[in-house]
């Protein structure tokens, strides 16, 4: 079995929702025929793939259900965290009774005991000194490290000696890879792997943490800079790629 990860999506499905994304340029000509296509050519019914937010264009739950089904209808089991555009977020325990193969991650995490890896996820938010942050997101922020130590210990608790992996929406560094609370409690707990979405554009490739630092692989796995294409993270036959 393999691990894959995508984020941002950008659904917009529901007859309510007009969203279309080629407003935004290159990258997003016809992003979600030629996502399907990939991910059907790459991703089996065995396999598992992150989606770190940024799902639906939706404002209500109601009008994210035509997205989240589309998403059930692809292969593989979907383990979807929250973005920052994902305001229909809500209901956490009806979003699980929906799919089988769809599960949204809040505070706890799912274990791939074949494999014995933990996937925790969290949206995450701007980091102190980032561009984006500002003395309002501090709450916010505080909030986000919160949850994501809920899903860690989680993890603890139920395989102690698992592999974990962290799916977050907002870039937990710069480029240059500086320590930030979120960084740190990242290494606190033994993380192996981490991926993000939320960059865009040509910014995107100047951007973010990515590679390894002191210890962690950082991914920057959102839908345009991955050319639409899910991106491999782990391969039973050959490890973490």
């Amino acid at each position: 079995m393999k691990i894959f990860a995508i984020a941002d999506l950008h659904l917009a499905f529901d007859e309510r929702v007009d969203k279309p994304m080629d407003m935004f340029g290159v990258g997003w000509e016809n992003h979600v025929e030629r996502l399907k296509a990939a991910w059907i050519e790459r991703v089996s019914d065995e396999d598992i793939v992150l989606i770190p937010g940024d799902i639906s264009w939706g404002l209500r739950l109601e009008e994210a259900l035509t997205d989240i089904k589309w998403i059930h209808e692809l292969p593989g089991t979907k383990l979807i965290s929250k973005g920052n555009h994902d305001l229909w977020w809500s209901r956490i325990n009806y979003l699980n009774s929906l799919y089988d193969d769809v599960v949204f991650l809040q505070n706890d995490c799912y274990y791939v005991e074949s494999e014995n890896i933990v996937v925790c996820a969290t949206r995450g938010w701007p980091y102190p000194g980032s561009d984006e942050y500002s003395e309002h997101d501090e709450k916010i922020y505080r909030r986000e490290l919160q949850r994501l130590k809920l899903g860690l210990d989680a993890a603890k608790s139920l395989a102690p000696d698992a592999d974990l992996v962290v799916a977050l929406h907002y870039p937990p560094s710069d480029i240059s890879g500086k320590s930030t609370e979120l960084t740190a409690l990242l290494e606190d707990y033994g993380v192996k792997l981490c991926v993000y979405g939320h960059l865009h554009g040509p910014v995107a490739f100047g951007a973010g943490i990515k590679g390894l630092h002191r210890g962690i692989q950082y991914k920057l796995v959102s839908l345009d800079y991955l050319g639409c294409i899910p991106k491999a993270i782990y391969d039973s036959n050959g490890g973490y790629l």
